[in-house]
């Protein structure tokens, strides 16, 4: 984790230059946004593609349905400084809470710069939001946590470089607040972490051609996750260590003192995850291309490439010209290497000079068993089936070594009708420690239509028929209506 060190001195070195950049108008607005939302279906789940990649907030549960209200406020008070806050409030069921706060933030800013404060729906991914079957780090799946947030959330000019190098990143603190929802999972046969922290950082750096003469342009980057913290329902474990001292442990990526396990001490403390990102774009009057790859890393021996073979890959193609079909996504993720059978088991570093690993097991960790999830579902791609799809009653992902195809595409069937199609294919061979004993195959498709009366403003009229096919979701055809309203409350 050493080479993570140096992302807050980049990050510092560019933010600083990036005040002087200057904004002199003064505005603000209140806007607010309602929804009704319905669904159901012939099994017992909600077909796939109506449940995942929605913030969390459509129940697993056939028959559900929500209402959402929510009010956002922005304010430009002049000379690049802005406030803004929002509370968004759901109502849903079926659901162990009907009702529950799904945003609730305040924020300030100056020029690039960003702090927010609170749970917000923030996607920061280079992959396309609606399409993509999601980021492998922090995706659309579930619930936003809540979190101090530093960030230049947008690609912003690096100074004396006449635009062409870009780059945007962050810094956050966070804490869960599933402890209530995770009580049924306490028992004699498990354990797990209430009231986890969180800390993640991101470097993104953007290569591009400002005046459109060239046409190839590429982006990378790298992003930082890790649990820590909190206090485990087997007393033996107890309170984990939480001080500042461990909090630079976390954020330098670096092991545990004498009060951590045996395990914090012999690697690092806490559990640790991220990726290297990559995007290489061609972009042409008619139509944009573009390549990426995120290569996840669940320990040092993944951040040495040792699982090599294991991301996502994907094509994107833009056809602004061409309503029909404008935008068409096609990605391949694969995650059955996890660096391979253990090896380098003594560490000896003169004889190996490697690190130590194998048997990654993505997403899930032994001391905080939750894994990489926030009220059961997964923070990153959901084909790496969320737990709250376990029919067993335990924590964790079952099924991280997967293989999947997977094709989004969206457009305009007029100018008031837009549809989007996703259709995904997977199979599964559960983990390197409760394999299957039978490889897994699924199917789910969606397909969902979107009207907007051109006088009606604001509104939005939506219907979804999608379905399932296969072992792990099982057979199953739902559908789902929503109405949406947006509009301006107040203009200051």
């Amino acid at each position: 984790m050493k080479n993570l060190n140096y992302i807050l001195l980049i990050l510092m070195t560019y933010i600083t230059p990036c005040l002087s950049q200057n904004n002199e108008s003064f505005y603000g607005t209140t806007d607010y946004r309602i929804e009704a939302f319905g669904s159901a279906s012939t099994n017992d789940y909600t077909p796939f593609w109506i449940v995942n990649n929605r913030y969390g907030v459509v129940p697993l549960d056939a028959g559900n349905g929500y209402l959402r209200a929510g009010a956002f406020h922005q304010q430009t008070t002049g000379n690049g400084l802005r406030w803004g806050a929002g509370l968004d409030i759901v109502a849903s069921t079926p659901r162990y809470r009907n009702v529950y706060i799904q945003q609730i933030y305040a924020e300030i800013g100056y020029q690039c710069l960003n702090l927010t404060i609170g749970s917000k729906e923030n996607y920061t991914s280079l992959w396309d939001r609606n399409l993509s079957s999601g980021d492998m780090v922090h995706s659309s799946n579930a619930r936003p946590i809540p979190e101090i947030n530093i960030s230049v959330p947008r690609f912003t000019t690096v100074p004396y470089t006449k635009g062409i190098l870009q780059f945007k990143g962050n810094f956050a603190a966070g804490r869960s607040f599933d402890t209530d929802f995770l009580k049924p999972f306490d028992n004699e046969k498990q354990d797990y972490i209430k009231n986890t922290l969180w800390h993640h950082k991101s470097l993104h750096l953007r290569i591009l051609d400002p005046n459109g003469h060239f046409p190839l342009t590429a982006a990378i980057g790298i992003r930082h996750y890790a649990q820590w913290g909190g206090t485990s329902t087997d007393p033996e474990k107890g309170v984990q260590p939480h001080s500042l001292k461990d909090f630079m442990r976390i954020v330098l990526g670096r092991s545990g003192g004498k009060e951590s396990t045996l395990s914090a001490q012999t690697n690092v403390l806490g559990n640790h995850y991220g990726s290297y990102d990559i995007k290489i774009g061609y972009l042409n009057p008619l139509f944009d291309i573009h390549l990426y790859k995120q290569h996840y890393f669940d320990d040092p021996s993944g951040m040495e490439l040792y699982n090599l073979p294991d991301g996502l890959y994907g094509i994107q193609v833009n056809m602004a010209d061409f309503p029909l079909i404008s935008k068409v996504v096609f990605e391949y993720l694969y995650t059955k290497n996890q660096s391979g059978p253990v090896h380098y088991i003594i560490f000896d570093h003169s004889e190996y000079p490697g690190f130590g690993g194998g048997r990654d097991d993505y997403y899930n960790n032994e001391e905080y068993t939750t894994g990489t999830s926030y009220f059961n579902r997964s923070i990153g791609s959901p084909l790496i089936t969320s737990p709250d799809y376990n029919k067993n009653g335990k924590l964790g992902f079952q099924n991280n070594r997967i293989r999947a195809w997977h094709i989004g595409l969206s457009g305009f069937l007029s100018g008031q009708v837009s549809y989007q199609i996703l259709m995904t294919n997977s199979e599964g061979w559960g983990t390197t420690n409760s394999p299957f004993l039978k490889k897994t195959t699924d199917f789910s498709c969606a397909v969902k239509i979107s009207y907007c009366h051109p006088h009606l403003e604001g509104w939005l009229f939506s219907g979804e028929i999608a379905t399932d096919q296969g072992s792990v979701y099982g057979d199953n055809l739902g559908f789902a209506l929503s109405v949406s309203k947006k509009g301006l409350l107040k203009r200051w």
